[in-house]
């Protein structure tokens, strides 16, 4: 009997297919270069990115957060450079990222300083960078996050300009949902006639906002971030009135999923700014409750804390309208995306998304793309080796087949 092949063996042809596979990215922070100053790219804003922001002042506690909030972005790079990089060795996630992304574009990554770095970034423009970090990082398409109410934003989508077909449209719902009656306010400003409180007339007028800015935007789904707080049954709160009687039923008629994004606490160290919000474990009975509640309504979920992703695994064996998707946030490091990620081939088969950016520079698309890669094939591998171990031969054709139904995920 032949003898099965070996992970390690495995690992190279299920490498090459996913290397070779052009990706869609289900959940990011970039936005169409026609948005102007929203699409971040370059060195000094993958160095200033909040991952990194929080790692500076664990090295430099004694630096007070009004003070680096006040140099300006080039200094704050320089800084993290200097003291992340050149003086210790930079060996977190995000600071691998940041040498991934160099190395990947042909920079030298142990320098001394910038200089290098900002020339090259300076001779690129928006459109052309675009195009070479989706070519070095194979990505097909990747999804938006659009928030209509942000004043930056919401004018450019009125006004409409002409659309890159690869950046994809999903309808952001924090600003309308969270810290209500604050949304009703600013559904107002937007023309929108509502009252305070959730009345019919109020919740119509969202239905109506909703639906407009997904004809608009062509939203191929909406997105929330919830707390671990988050609860249904729960009559005493406007997100979960809302989230129940308009997201859900508009998400239905329009048949798109709705995505939650549970466990982030918002803010537990102002000072800290973006890098300040932190996790917490929430309660799977909300998510099965709904899920069993809006059986015709498909749930995108993915859950910050650790703890929720095994819950969130065995959740969805039980509700075929729950798909999870990525390791998000802090959950996006190697350890545990292997951890994560072996267990859902374990209990869910074939059934999820392993992965999403959420890029909020676009430069990230190459670091977290090809990480990602390596550490879904490791895990494939082995799955693969399992079975091959029962005389059940995988072909290229197979891993092919089972890497495209895993990253080309089309809500």
């Amino acid at each position: 009997m032949k003898k099965p092949p070996t992970p390690r063996q495995l690992e190279g042809t299920v490498r090459k297919a996913l290397d070779r596979l052009p990706i869609v990215d289900l959940h990011t922070h970039l936005y169409d270069p026609a948005l102007g100053s929203l699409l971040l790219w370059g060195i000094d804003e993958l160095l200033t990115y909040h991952y990194l922001v929080a790692e500076i002042f664990r090295a430099r506690p004694e630096m007070s957060y009004p003070t680096f909030w006040a140099m300006s972005k080039t200094d704050q790079a320089d800084l993290i450079w200097q003291e992340l990089f050149v003086k210790r060795s930079p060996v977190s996630e995000a600071c691998r990222g940041v040498l991934t992304v160099m190395h990947a574009l042909g920079l030298e990554t142990r320098v001394k300083d910038l200089k290098a770095a900002r020339k090259y970034f300076a001779k690129q423009t928006a459109r052309g960078y675009i195009d070479t970090v989706f070519k070095i990082a194979n990505i097909d398409k990747v999804y938006m996050t659009n928030d209509p109410m942000d004043p930056q934003e919401g004018p450019q989508w009125l006004k409409g300009f002409d659309r890159d077909p690869r950046f994809l449209g999903v309808l952001r719902l924090d600003s309308v949902v969270m810290g209500w009656p604050d949304g009703a306010a600013r559904l107002r400003a937007m023309g929108y006639d509502v009252d305070d409180g959730l009345t019919g007339k109020t919740l119509d007028a969202v239905r109506r906002y909703l639906n407009d800015w997904c004809d608009r935007l062509e939203a191929r789904y909406m997105a929330i971030s919830l707390p671990p707080t988050f609860a249904y049954p729960d009559v005493h709160s406007p997100v979960t009135e809302l989230m129940t009687k308009a997201v859900f039923p508009v998400a239905r008629e329009r048949g798109i999923p709705a995505a939650m994004m549970i466990g982030v606490k918002k803010l537990v160290n102002p000072a800290l700014r973006l890098a300040g919000d932190s996790l917490g474990r929430s309660d799977i009975n909300t998510v099965e409750r709904l899920a069993n509640d809006f059986p015709d309504v498909r749930f995108l979920i993915t859950m910050l804390a650790r703890e929720n992703m095994h819950e969130l695994c065995i959740a969805s064996r039980k509700f075929k309208n729950i798909q999870p998707f990525g390791c998000w946030w802090f959950l996006n490091n190697p350890s545990l995306i292997l951890e994560i990620t072996r267990m859902r081939f374990e209990t869910l088969g074939l059934s999820f998304v392993p992965q999403h950016s959420d890029c909020r520079v676009l430069d990230q698309l190459v670091y977290k793309w090809q990480h990602s890669r390596a550490l879904i094939a490791k895990v494939l591998a082995e799955k693969y080796a399992d079975i091959a171990a029962t005389g059940w031969v995988t072909t290229v054709k197979d891993i092919e087949r089972d890497v495209r139904q895993l990253l080309t995920y089309a809500p």
